[in-house]
């Protein structure tokens, strides 16, 4: 009996972390620290408006003793990153269009808290029924400070963006000439038994990596002549290294479950460099 509230407890956590959680707002700006020569336009914070994203504390089931430091980690690891989130905001004024904020912060931001999330799942799961749809809680926005909502929510890891066709991990993708292009070192090169049952969710992954690195060399190009020296890196490559390491501990995670062992050195793949 306890066993079965336990699995329906799991199964309301997407409906609690919706509509119950709280919001939390991270690295809050003093009055005027966000205001921009025209007022403040799409996808430029005002004044007040700092980050704002769902808490996913109140959205987990009961956390078994042996799982507790490690979510505890990882929640404070959540806060860290809505604080950093808010300070390159802050930093960061003046730079880019007017999807800046969306593109360079909210959608990275999306991407760190989806690791996160699949992270307390998986440390959850090791030692109690593994709980389902924390990773909705990921999109962040935009807040004024009496709570109104000013940016849509950034799209989690994985999701496509649309664009061209993709094309394989590590490849460069299309690009004009002279433009610096993304180089990634190849993942499925080192995956070199995958079991059966965990063939489609891999090559899902698989697709995803590609994907990411398509979307990544179409931002250098749509970015051209913004931001600093270091913009690349911190806007682009930075960003993409978050996305690729939630797809390969996806990875791992489902080659556990089938069975197979995760490859040593499987997670230092994440970075990417450019070709120049």
């Amino acid at each position: 009996m306890s066993r079965a509230r336990g699995k329906n407890r799991k199964y309301r956590i997407l409906a609690l972390g919706v509509a119950g959680a709280a919001v939390v707002a991270g690295g809050v700006a003093t009055s005027g620290a966000f205001a921009g020569e025209d007022g403040g336009t799409a996808g430029r914070p005002t004044a007040a408006q700092v980050i704002s994203c769902p808490s996913a504390e109140g959205s987990l089931p009961q956390v078994p003793e042996q799982a507790r430091a490690e979510v505890d980690r990882e929640l404070a690891a959540l806060e860290q990153q809505i604080t950093e989130a808010n300070e390159r905001i802050v930093n960061t004024q003046g730079q880019g269009g007017p999807n800046f904020v969306q593109n360079a912060i909210l959608g990275p931001l999306a991407d760190k808290r989806t690791a996160a999330l699949n992270r307390i799942e998986t440390a959850i799961g090791r030692f109690a029924d593994k709980p389902d749809g924390l990773e909705a809680l990921a999109g962040c926005t935009l807040a004024d400070g009496a709570g109104g909502t000013a940016q849509a929510p950034a799209a989690g890891a994985g999701e496509a963006e649309g664009g061209p066709a993709e094309p394989a991990d590590g490849a460069e993708g299309a690009a004009p000439a002279g433009v610096a292009t993304v180089a990634c070192p190849d993942v499925g090169g080192q995956l070199a038994a995958v079991p059966g049952g965990a063939q489609a969710q891999v090559d899902r992954e698989l697709a995803a990596l590609e994907q990411q690195i398509t979307e990544a060399n179409e931002r250098i190009v749509n970015t051209q002549g913004q931001g600093g020296p270091n913009f690349v890196q911190n806007a682009i490559l930075g960003p993409l290294d978050d996305k690729r390491a939630a797809v390969l501990d996806r990875i791992g995670q489902a080659l556990e479950r089938a069975g197979g062992n995760r490859p040593a050195g499987l997670d230092a793949l994440s970075t990417c460099g450019l070709n120049e």
